[in-house]
């Protein structure tokens, strides 16, 4: 790095990147108090201070616009699943719209939140608002991998915040009605989504080859259409009732189809025609809320799972999350309240420590032996009266 004055009187400020290519700049002075970022002192500080602190980059790159690393990013992103490509294709385009004829330099939080917002406006679901930003992010963040920008202007701080996920746990009653006022060729999408708790795309693609009718197990291995689950905890065995298998076995016994869910004329169908059929079904069934989903069936499983008994570690295993904190985040409201087992059972516990203290003649202050006895009568009594006065 270094500053010369040049014949003509201007100052020439230089210095070599990582890769050794020069960068240089001319300025009328060399310091200028009154307007230092006309100085090449001070151009040449801010330089060495972005190189030493990482930050650096090069000013043609940086005048690359967000249109323009879209494509790039997404051409890198065609490695991926189709499913999730075209997803991306969608994020982006809607990005596109807003960023597109922008440097990516110039991207600001404020702009960020400002889009947030405006697509909020436009009646977009928080869902769908949360996804797009998470997007813009991921592809920030390959930008400044990349050396594009020093920094992200999408963090938390610019997030709309993550929708809160809608859960309806349907009755009984209210799953076999579903079951049936279904059509008959879509009568195991009801069993499949409330007794394996089976996801949509799983229940369109299951096959006849996936079910051991003999033995009661369930191993899903496709997803609709015909492609690779998302992840291998989702290919988990599910042990399924030979009752169910018997009520499984009737459609492809009637039909010969090569899956267990078929149309009306017992061919394969996509995950939005079963959608289609089931929406217009639940609409139907008193008590179900509007937008009622076959997601939520998976919901009415875990719910008998948990109401069942079975330990976190069983639940997460039949739901086939990746992890037990999934199976808490999610259902963790649903297990009972066992605060008030724990205060009876330290209770316990004193009482029986106080009763042997006293067999060798050692008082327990502080502690009346008959403390448990009493409380549990004072609440006895509290809600012998509130039933009165109900």
């Amino acid at each position: 790095m270094s500053i010369r004055q040049r014949p003509d009187g201007s100052w020439r400020a230089r210095f070599r990147d990582a890769d050794g290519k020069e960068h240089a700049r001319h300025f009328k002075y060399k310091n200028n108090p009154r307007h230092p970022e006309d100085s090449a002192q001070h151009w040449l500080d801010h330089v060495t201070t972005s190189v030493v602190t990482g930050t650096y980059v090069d000013p043609k790159l940086a005048k690359l616009t967000v249109g323009e690393w879209c494509d790039t990013w997404l051409s890198a992103y065609e490695q991926n699943r189709a499913s999730s490509v075209r997803q991306a294709r969608s994020h982006v385009k809607h990005i596109k719209t807003a960023f597109g004829s922008r440097q990516l330099r110039d991207v600001r939080p404020s702009d960020v939140k400002a889009w947030t917002a405006a697509l909020k406006a436009s009646g977009l679901a928080d869902s769908t608002v949360y996804a797009l930003h998470s997007r813009l992010s991921h592809i920030f963040t390959d930008a400044v991998h990349d050396g594009l920008v020093p920094r992200s202007p999408v963090s938390r701080r610019t997030s709309p915040g993550q929708a809160k996920q809608r859960m309806y746990v349907a009755t009984t009653e209210q799953v076999w009605e579903l079951h049936e006022r279904m059509p008959a060729h879509f009568k195991p999408v009801i069993l499949l989504g409330a007794f394996a708790g089976l996801r949509i795309g799983e229940i369109a693609a299951l096959r006849t080859s996936d079910v051991d009718f003999l033995r009661g197990i369930i191993t899903p291995e496709v997803q609709y259409p015909a492609l690779p689950l998302k992840t291998e905890t989702s290919k988990t065995p599910i042990p399924i009732p030979l009752d169910l298998c018997t009520e499984l076995s009737r459609v492809p016994a009637k039909w010969g189809s090569a899956t267990l869910v078929v149309g009306a004329f017992g061919r394969p169908v996509s995950p939005y025609t079963i959608e289609t059929a089931f929406r217009k079904v639940a609409d139907s069934i008193k008590g179900l809320p509007a937008g009622f989903r076959i997601q939520d069936l998976r919901h009415y499983f875990a719910s008998f799972l948990i109401a069942s008994n079975m330990d976190i570690k069983t639940v997460q295993k039949l739901l086939r999350h990746a992890s037990a904190k999934v199976t808490l985040d999610t259902y963790g409201h649903m297990w009972p309240d066992k605060e008030e087992s724990a205060r009876a059972a330290i209770a316990k516990t004193m009482a029986t420590r106080a009763d042997f203290l006293r067999t060798r003649g050692v008082e327990t202050p502080g502690i009346p032996r008959d403390l448990a006895t009493r409380r549990s009568t004072a609440r006895t009594r509290r809600g012998a009266g509130a039933g009165r006065s109900a």
